[in-house]
């Protein structure tokens, strides 16, 4: 059986990432950032997904 993943709205991936909405909102429009999906007309992201990105980031700073 599958497990579900734990989903984040911009608000709590911003407060994670200390990131203004607006930078999230620029990025997914631009296409870089964390991904986000639409689901029910909201917008979310997997919790696993803005970590993942914010270690590539890291990786690929040193």
């Amino acid at each position: 059986m599958d497990t579900f993943p734990e989903l984040l709205v911009i608000d709590e991936v911003s407060e994670l990432t200390r990131i203004p909405v607006a930078t999230l909102r620029y990025w997914r429009h631009q296409g870089t950032g964390p991904k986000a999906a639409r689901l029910g007309g909201r917008l979310v992201y997997k919790k696993a997904d803005v970590i993942g990105w914010v270690n590539q980031a890291f990786e690929s700073a040193a």
